[in-house]
């Protein structure tokens, strides 16, 4: 008879990624999977399937099965074996939405769902790969297996994958110095427009925090006043309408942190709208009641990811000196959300006007 393989057995002389992600409070009962393929970045939803069947994904310290449903504050514990990366950046037909190009610099929109760089399990289908083609680069970048870090000659910025907007791409090495600088030295203009739950108190603020990875959910960054922890981070705000249930807000970036206005927002109780990661995807604002809840989760299949959009970037041309800025409005789905918090709001006044 054949002895089946324990969990340990089959990631023996493996590496892999380890993942401790708590639910949180207020989560509506999801299929693991699906809640996983929310949480975790690069991966695919073939391994997150494979590491369920092979036991590697525990929940409370169980073992589960696909169909699982999550639930409040349980603990979950993944291990997903590292993909082999290629030794080469393998150059793929995207299509890339151009704005501006000269012999120096690109300006690119970043559509949702388009991950800016490899990672592991996740080598193809970024937009690296379709920046390889488009210059024809015969894919001699270096990737390093150990650290996930690789020489990527273009890539100045990046933005998350389900974020949309613009992001500028340096062409030349002496373009990739010029504008490193200036991100380095805070000189760029970034402004983001967002959708947050709730009313923020004031029309204008400053949030102002140590950002680093949490402590307990390694999937997420989080704000630490401790300034010996994490990095830096300054986000400016400004809110340009109020809904009651949701903001519309605009933000302005003096630093560039990992997930910076996400975390930054949530930190100060005001999680973006429909982000997973960050626990924005249930109703954070408002009574709890049937009609309200499946309007709510209309609004989460119109916009299915963070309420987040690049819109404007500025920079000083390497070469000519000249002040760049550039301009570009959210997806329609952004904007289509957005309506029907308009209408469901209103709806709501002239109900109480009645």
């Amino acid at each position: 008879m054949r002895k089946e393989s324990s969990a340990e057995e089959k990631l023996e002389g493996q590496k892999y990624e380890e993942y401790k992600i708590i639910v949180d409070r207020g989560t509506r009962p999801v299929r693991i999977d699906k809640f996983l393929m929310d949480k975790i970045d690069n991966v695919t939803r073939n391994k997150i399937q494979k590491a369920i069947t092979n036991g590697t994904v525990l929940v409370d310290g169980k073992s589960v099965k696909s169909n699982f449903k999550v639930l409040p504050s349980q603990k979950i514990n993944v291990k997903i074996p590292r993909s082999i990366m290629p030794d080469e950046i393998i150059p793929e037909n995207i299509p890339l939405d151009i704005r501006y190009e000269d012999d120096d610099v690109m300006v690119i929109y970043k559509p949702a769902g388009l991950v800016v760089h490899p990672g592991y399990g996740n080598y193809t289908g970024t937009l690296v790969n379709a920046l390889a083609y488009y210059f024809g680069n015969t894919g001699k970048n270096i990737v390093d297996n150990e650290d996930n870090r690789f020489d990527r000659p273009w890539l100045i910025h990046r933005i998350d994958k389900d974020t949309t907007g613009l992001m500028v791409i340096a062409k030349t090495e002496f373009a990739m110095t010029h504008l490193s600088k200036q991100f380095f030295n805070r000189t760029t203009h970034r402004r983001y427009e967002a959708i947050v739950w709730g009313e923020p108190w004031d029309n204008n603020g400053t949030v102002i925090g140590n950002i680093a990875r949490h402590q307990f959910n390694r999937m997420q960054m989080a704000v630490y006043d401790d300034e010996s922890i994490g990095k830096h981070a300054v986000t400016h705000y400004k809110v340009l309408e109020r809904l009651y249930y949701v903001s519309l807000i605009e933000c302005k970036l003096e630093t560039g942190r990992t997930h910076q206005i996400r975390v930054h927002m949530k930190h100060i109780g005001h999680t973006l709208f429909n982000d997973a990661r960050y626990g924005g995807d249930r109703v954070l604002k408002g009574t709890v009641f049937t009609k309200y809840k499946r309007f709510v989760e209309n609004t989460f299949d119109i916009l299915p990811h963070q309420a987040l959009h690049a819109k404007e970037l500025g920079f000083v041309h390497p070469r000519t000196g000249e002040k760049m800025l550039f301009s570009a409005p959210a997806p329609d789905n952004f904007y289509e959300c957005l309506e029907r918090w308009r209408t469901y709001v209103e709806g709501r006044k002239n109900l109480l006007l009645d």
